[in-house]
């Protein structure tokens, strides 16, 4: 048996994301399942060093999880022939140093997003990696979700028609901190803008690839922003001035003619199948789709309702809707994309989710924050 074993640098997943996502069910998953097999006798394997500044937090992660490596020396981790791999989970305003310093030592780069709050600054990274000849890629997780797997075999098979329109409805309720019993759920840097926070720059990074991926490319944008909670509560129990928003309301014109709307909140109390639902609406039929699941509405079993406020409505328009089944059994998101990382490093597979890519996101997310601005639309140019 062929073993490529590969070491990985993990950086800056002590936070929420980074352990759950990357760490526990990625990582570690492909560990603790053997490694990914590439043919009968050639295998995968990987062996992770957890790398920050808290010593504490990374001594306490790898004993809990079984990683024999963990070091707050970066340079000495980039240095090692070793570890083929960094990984970077940090904040967005600690991103470029950490890129810039495992381009120049070799390494092959996986980036979490946003790469950048600035357009300029995203591309700059791209190309310190292009330049330095090492592949990289950027976290686009939502493509693997299994509710958006299975709209994409509906599209695929022609199901929509022509697809006329997407409407998008993200967020949760995130609590402020002030009252007792229902402390924060998300770090405070969220809020400050001085910190790289602020649910434009997070969230729209995502429905560019999304939207480029699934729909069709994004031509311009019109965005609305909004601070509609000016206060929260620190990680320390202190009050906070928020000065990044927590909100945005966007539409986005595609290069085909479709219509999209997404709205992104921290500030919204869900009633709907889940935290993510999209309605795409098409000649021949529409969908809901959610993280995991989706439900068709086929023309011909379209229901055609009579506008009559003044009697109860006698269409149940939930009953019209029929599940998509799982065909297959749907591994973690980011675990999928880690796979095909791991493959485009060791096999030189195809991988087309590079920092370029990334920086189109923060592309989408700085003309939105423009947009807002100027209360204007604004085309997106090819980078």
């Amino acid at each position: 048996m062929k073993e490529h074993k590969i070491g990985i640098i993990l950086n800056g997943v002590t936070g929420r994301m980074g352990t759950n996502q990357h760490l526990i069910r990625s990582i570690l998953a492909i560990r603790d399942q053997g490694g990914i097999q590439v043919s009968p006798d050639e295998i995968i394997t990987v062996d992770p060093i957890l790398t920050g500044r808290n010593a504490n937090k990374l001594q306490s992660l790898a004993e809990k999880h079984n990683v024999e490596r963990w070091t707050t020396d970066l340079d000495a981790a980039l240095q090692d022939d070793y570890n083929q791999i960094f990984f970077d989970a940090s904040s967005t305003l600690h991103r470029a140093k950490f890129v810039e310093m495992a381009a120049k030592a070799g390494k092959a780069i996986y980036c979490e997003k946003p790469t950048a709050v600035t357009t300029d600054e995203a591309v700059r990274l791209a190309n310190i990696c292009s330049d330095a000849g090492v592949k990289n890629g950027v976290v686009q997780d939502k493509l693997w979700l299994p509710g958006i797997r299975k709209l994409k075999t509906l599209i695929d098979q022609g199901f929509f028609g022509r697809i006329l329109s997407v409407r998008g409805e993200f967020g949760y309720w995130v609590f402020t901190g002030h009252d007792e019993n229902q402390p924060a759920q998300r770090p405070s840097w969220n809020y400050r803008k001085e910190d790289g926070g602020g649910i434009i720059i997070d969230m729209l990074c995502h429905w560019r690839y999304v939207i480029d991926h699934v729909f069709g490319k994004v031509k311009s944008v019109s965005c609305t922003g909004a601070t509609h909670l000016p206060e929260r509560i620190d990680e320390e129990g202190k009050p906070y001035n928020c000065t990044a928003d927590d909100s945005c309301y966007a539409t986005f014109e595609l290069e085909n003619g479709v219509i999209c709307q997404f709205n992104s909140s921290w500030d919204v109390r869900v009633r709907r199948d889940d935290l993510l639902v999209m309605q795409v609406d098409g000649s021949h039929g529409s969908a809901i789709v959610g993280l995991r699941k989706c439900w068709v509405q086929p023309l011909g079993a379209t229901p055609k309702p009579v506008w009559n406020p003044d009697i109860p409505q006698p269409i149940d328009f939930f009953e019209g809707w029929q599940e998509v089944p799982d065909a297959t059994e749907f591994d973690n998101a980011f675990k999928i994309q880690w796979e095909m990382f791991l493959r485009h490093v060791v096999l030189d597979e195809p991988f087309p989710y590079d920092l370029m890519e990334g920086a189109k996101g923060v592309q989408l997310a700085e003309l939105g924050i423009e947009s807002w601005k100027d209360r204007a639309w604004k085309d997106i140019e090819t980078l």
